[in-house]
């Protein structure tokens, strides 16, 4: 995986969601309208350690999070999402 140049500040993390399905299990295609949201994802950068909010998770940690959370951003053609370490639900 590509290394980003984003450090994000206080207790946010940037995860990369993963690609959302494009057909269901019997092979019927879903148009973009369709589609729901992915939400896991793998985290690509956390802040600089802060004794005053230490953060769980790692990079490369596959991670589920909240339906909503985060804000999306995008780095050289690629799309992020970043947001709290609350909204992080799981490690997986």
């Amino acid at each position: 995986m590509k290394k980003i140049n984003i450090k994000p500040l206080g207790d946010r993390v940037v995860i990369k969601p993963a690609p959302a399905e494009d057909r269901t299990a019997s092979g019927i295609i879903i148009p973009d309208t369709a589609k729901e949201k992915p939400r896991q994802g793998v985290v690509v950068a956390i802040p600089a350690e802060n004794k005053e909010t230490p953060i769980t998770v790692k990079v490369n940690d596959q991670v589920l999070y909240a339906k909503y959370a985060g804000t999306e951003i995008n780095i050289e053609g690629v799309d992020y999402l970043i947001m709290s370490e609350k909204d992080v639900l799981a490690v997986i």
